[in-house]
């Protein structure tokens, strides 16, 4: 068998590799809350694991998010990293079940509290009284957290690409959209219904993305797009049909992956510089706070404490009715939805 040329190597192997004398990386992943961690070849694969919660996002998540970049960063053999979820669908949003529901009872689901600090749930609990006052900055340094998380996809030297099934909602796009490509199933839901009443995207990516107007015509109106026109949108590079779907990630993560490892950075590098030039971080700034005071308006506080009246499911059921009618799992269709001649 022929010998595969020079620049097909992995960057820690051959006689002239810096990590010629290093030893091999430790592989003591740790036993993740929300996700899992493994290396198949050049591939890092982090696959979000709560699926009977429809992988959403808790406390958590972007702690062993970040934790998992870094370490498929630091290790030479991985050239790429593929974000899945497991089940139904890739991120249902935050796990806002848990705090719309019990967020006036410092019960927060799948938080490991940190007494006296903003992310003590009873912090935030007296932070959202009605009665009270609210002091943004309280709320923003909890909620910048979840985004700086989430944005280690994007500042991470090496590729990363998300593979959406099912739905990818409300703070799943926050994870999503900080990756560098994203391949979704034709018939998934990707979009951020919250904006009608309690939420505003604090990643502040959707017009980065999309561009103003396709980003504010689903911001307004918090619709959905399906996986096909996600991609004839520009918002991913592909929407293969469901069953194809993870062979479709796969060619392209290995078409990646076959590349060198320092171009592969060098290309990353170079064209986040752009990004970042349009002011991305900036937009997370405001965003972050936006979504903060979104959630203490007079609408917000009603929307909390209608969920924890009804539950969230059906408070997320009247506030997707009419003139939506478009809850749950079905999709708007928002490039070819009928018109009202009449």
């Amino acid at each position: 068998m022929t010998e595969a040329a020079p620049w097909r190597r992995a960057a820690h192997e051959g006689p002239d590799s810096p990590y010629r004398d290093a030893g091999p990386v430790a592989d003591d992943v740790p036993a993740y809350r929300t996700l899992t961690y493994e290396v198949d070849g050049r591939v890092a694969r982090l696959t979000f694991n709560r699926p009977a919660q429809g992988n959403s996002i808790t406390p958590d998540t972007p702690v062993e998010l970040a934790d998992a970049v870094e370490r498929a960063d630091l290790d030479p053999r991985v050239h790429v990293i593929v974000l899945s979820g497991r089940g139904k669908g890739f991120c249902g949003g935050y796990d806002l079940a848990a705090s719309a529901e019990h967020l006036m009872d410092g019960r927060m689901a799948g938080s490991t509290p940190r007494a006296g600090t903003v992310l003590d749930p009873t912090v935030q609990m007296h932070n959202h009284d009605p009665a009270g006052t609210w002091d943004p900055m309280v709320d923003y340094a909890m909620m910048s957290r979840f985004t700086r998380g989430f944005a280690s996809l994007l500042h991470a030297d090496k590729p990363t690409v998300a593979k959406i099934h099912g739905f990818c909602v409300a703070g799943g796009t926050d994870i999503a959209l900080h990756c560098d490509q994203i391949v979704i199933a034709a018939d998934a839901k990707i979009g951020y219904p919250p904006t009608r009443a309690w939420g505003v995207p604090s990643a502040g990516l959707w017009a980065h993305r999309l561009g103003d107007q396709r980003a504010k015509r689903l911001l307004f109106t918090g619709d959905t797009l399906s996986g096909r026109e996600a991609a004839e949108w520009g918002l991913a590079v592909e929407a293969p049909e469901p069953e194809e779907l993870d062979a479709r990630t796969e060619q392209l993560v290995q078409r990646i992956a076959a590349m060198p490892l320092n171009q592969l950075m060098m290309v990353k590098l170079a064209l986040n510089s752009a990004l970042l030039a349009q002011g991305v971080q900036n937009s997370q700034m405001i965003s972050t706070v936006f979504d903060g005071i979104s959630r203490h308006t007079r609408e917000g506080h009603a929307f909390q404490q209608r969920a924890a009246t009804v539950g969230f499911r059906a408070a997320v059921r009247e506030r997707d009715a009419a003139p939506y009618d478009d809850g749950g799992p079905a999709t708007s269709n928002v490039t070819n939805q009928p018109t009202d001649k009449g």
